[in-house]
């Protein structure tokens, strides 16, 4: 019999549960969390003089950056992951693929753009150079990235890859497997867990996996440990992301912007260290197509690698430029004089 050492995943993507798939869901508390940081902190760096933005712009400056992300994130997951949604309807609100995002689905990259986009338009509209802002969401950004990771692990969603097979017979704590995998066509132990159906009551005669996969969600504990054996462990990659995307880069951007720096360097900074961690921490999440015996982890490592070449050129262009050294999180009342009139 196999030893099962794994985290059995049982959390649910409810804060607080309403009704049948109504509730307060970990993964809106992740965004409001991220939106929320993020706004106090240019408000902060707004009113010591730190931000080219007046504290009475913040919260406008906020929902033009929540509209980036939402619509940016969504429209990046369509069209780089999952584009049949453009012609997928329903009977049901809120009737097109495309608006389910209560559903899941929303690309980082793609609302890394939504959020550039909403600069440039905000940043022309009230005469602020974009660099700033630009340099402004990226030091903030790290933590929504981070708290999102986070929601996905406890959504149970986005796996990581399975540990070689030498390690599924012994796999470490920090390794995770999931209840849903039952559900897999390709599921290899069906005939052993279908056995186990006798532990469960089932009065709507649902699939004998469906009902041990929300037991174990349940909290039934002696279903976990019985399934347990027959699943592949996985790495926890969301966990991974959330200290890279999260944790490590908001500390090189905090670093960099210790002292005023010219506008766009942030930026950089910030496009070069989430590319280059993506590309990391993407060797641990679910293989991607193979070809020519190669997995590849396109796209999700190709627009990363999109992203360090930006970043790259943003950084050459913003240090040939003639603009006053602005920001600093160890510098004060340094930018107002900058500020638009």
């Amino acid at each position: 019999m196999l030893l099962a050492e794994s985290y059995i995943h049982d959390l649910s993507p409810f804060a607080l549960r309403f009704g049948d798939g109504l509730g307060i869901r970990w993964y809106g508390l992740a965004y409001l969390t991220g939106f929320v940081a993020g706004w106090m902190i240019l408000k902060w760096m707004a009113r010591t003089g730190r931000s080219l933005l007046r504290p009475e712009q913040v919260g406008d400056f906020m929902t033009w950056m929540v509209a980036g992300v939402l619509i940016g994130g969504r429209l990046g997951y369509v069209f780089f992951y999952s584009i049949d949604l453009l012609w997928t309807f329903s009977s049901s609100f809120p009737f097109w693929g495309v608006l389910e995002i209560h559903k899941g689905g929303m690309a980082s990259h793609g609302g890394i753009l939504g959020v550039l986009i909403a600069c440039i338009l905000y940043g022309r509209r009230h005469g602020i150079t974009p660099w700033h802002l630009f340099d402004g969401v990226a030091f903030c950004a790290p933590i929504g990235l981070g708290l999102g990771r986070l929601a996905n692990f406890i959504n149970g969603e986005l796996w990581g890859r399975a540990l070689a097979p030498a390690r599924q017979a012994d796999p470490p704590w920090w390794s995770v497997k999931y209840p849903e995998e039952m559900s897999q066509p390709d599921f290899q132990h069906g005939g052993s867990v279908d056995g186990l159906g006798t532990m469960v009551t089932n009065p709507t005669n649902a699939p004998t996996r469906q009902v041990l996969s929300e037991s174990v969600y349940a909290g039934r504990t002696d279903v976990a440990d019985a399934i347990s054996p027959f699943l592949t462990a996985y790495y926890p990659s969301q966990l991974f992301q959330a200290a890279t995307d999260g944790l490590f880069l908001f500390t090189i951007v905090a670093v960099v912007w210790l002292r005023p720096r010219k506008p766009g360097l942030i930026c950089g900074w910030f496009l070069i260290g989430y590319g280059a961690m993506r590309i990391l921490s993407e060797q641990f999440r679910a293989q991607y197509e193979t070809r020519w015996g190669v997995s590849s982890i396109w796209p999700a490592a190709g627009l990363s690698a999109v992203m360090i070449i930006a970043g790259l050129a943003v950084m050459w262009w913003c240090l040939r430029r003639d603009t006053p050294k602005i920001g600093g999180l160890l510098s004060s009342e340094s930018t107002k004089k900058h500020r638009p009139t």
